[in-house]
């Protein structure tokens, strides 16, 4: 297919690729790093184990750190999966024809 061709009708892609993945979804590290900060955060502040004593410190960082990481991805990942949403949705809808009214 030519460029002039791929532009006028989207819908058709030009390479078929792998069929995706849950790990390709957008949102499957902030799922991962939220289990994170859950594991630190029960090692940190909740767990009264007396062996665990020695590493709340190291806890209670990893579960700052990860609570940013996981917000921040968690942020980017929704954003790109709302658009992933809607590019879909605009290739499934068909355009109206032309000198239809909507209204009518």
């Amino acid at each position: 297919m030519t460029e002039e061709q791929n532009q006028k009708n989207p819908k058709e892609p030009t390479e078929p690729g792998p069929p995706p993945t849950p790990f390709d979804h957008p949102l499957f590290l902030p799922i991962l790093l939220v289990a994170g900060v859950v594991w630190f955060g029960y090692d940190g502040w909740i767990n009264a184990d007396p062996d665990m004593v020695e590493h709340q410190t190291f806890n209670r960082y990893g579960f700052g750190l990860l609570l940013i990481l996981s917000a921040w991805f968690g942020y980017k990942g929704w954003g790109e999966w709302q658009e992933d949403r809607a590019k879909a949705a605009a290739l499934t809808s068909e355009p109206p024809e032309e000198g239809s009214n909507p209204r009518d």
